[in-house]
């Protein structure tokens, strides 16, 4: 039987800038073999130095995305085309709003995605968007806040502590769009013994969480109480909130986590895992569901 990780801590001085590492690896990427996904990158002019040389590159897009309930627009994000529908209703999952479905808008509108919220009103929509009010002036009004979405995270998932400071190396394997363009984030969806079940890119960190949760529900996975969810940056409150809404136990970081994440990761019951790289891990949070 393996002994329980109860402490798993590392001198802050001695870490390596984990996002800076991680995306290291885009570096030298116009010489690889890698097509990105469409939409996701464009060509762009660029004089490298020292030399001067003129030539194209790659860089990710991004352009905004406008979801809308009942016709009506209930908020804009700037993403990187792609998958949209998905994004969309993972976005309304992790604010309560209660989605069923997700589809372009009937007057074909570009960067338009209607989502059906048949439960979706006014005060409910206030209530939903507690972040923008709640988060910069009170952290205790935020962790209540999720409460009031998000059942305390009761999963007895555990896993090995080698498995889960691999997972951003996995990760980072799937990730075409990054190969080529060096400037998208990450969400891996894996199960219990490593396997990626899904992943998505973009610009934003929080979308391509939202992306993995959307597409999660469209596959009746939800709540992803046997899941671990691996993001390629930094935790911060707002990531751990839309993984303890989808009620996932276990969630892994390249990054560091912030203060108020760790907070509500503890108050909601996750393991909060960080500085996943070079065969290490720092455990913030219910360090019982990790093995060693």
């Amino acid at each position: 039987m393996r002994e329980r990780l109860t402490c798993l801590s590392r001198d802050r001085a001695e870490s390596v800038s984990a996002e800076r590492g991680y995306a290291s690896g885009a570096m030298g990427a116009e010489n690889e073999a890698v097509e990105a996904p469409p939409y996701s990158a464009q060509p762009v002019a660029v004089v490298r130095l020292p030399g001067g040389r003129d030539e194209r590159d790659q860089v990710a897009v991004e352009e905004p995305l406008e979801i809308r309930i009942g016709g009506r627009p209930i908020a804009v994000t700037m993403r990187t085309p792609g998958h949209d529908e998905e994004l969309a209703l993972g976005f309304c999952l992790t604010e309560g709003l209660q989605p069923t479905a997700a589809a372009l808008p009937a007057d074909l509108a570009a960067n338009t995605i209607e989502v059906d919220a048949p439960e979706f009103d006014t005060e409910r929509l206030q209530r939903s968007f507690y972040t923008s009010s709640s988060c910069g002036v009170c952290g205790k009004g935020a962790l209540e806040a999720v409460a009031v979405e998000a059942p305390r995270v009761e999963s007895r998932l555990e896993a090995v502590f080698e498995l889960l400071a691999g997972l951003p190396d996995r990760l980072r394997e799937a990730q075409a769009a990054f190969a080529v363009t060096g400037g998208l984030h990450a969400t891996g969806l894996f199960a219990p013994r490593g396997e990626l079940l899904c992943l998505r890119e973009d610009v934003g960190r929080h979308n391509a969480m939202d992306k993995v949760i959307g597409w999660a529900f469209l596959e009746q996975r939800l709540p992803l109480t046997d899941s671990i969810i691996c993001v390629s940056g930094r935790l911060s409150f707002e990531l751990v909130q839309k993984a303890a809404v989808a009620g996932c136990p276990i969630l892994v970081a390249v990054g560091a986590p912030s203060s108020l994440a760790v907070e509500l990761a503890h108050d909601r019951g996750l393991t909060l895992c960080g500085f996943a790289r070079d065969g290490r891990l720092n455990v913030y949070t219910e360090a019982w569901r990790v093995l060693i």
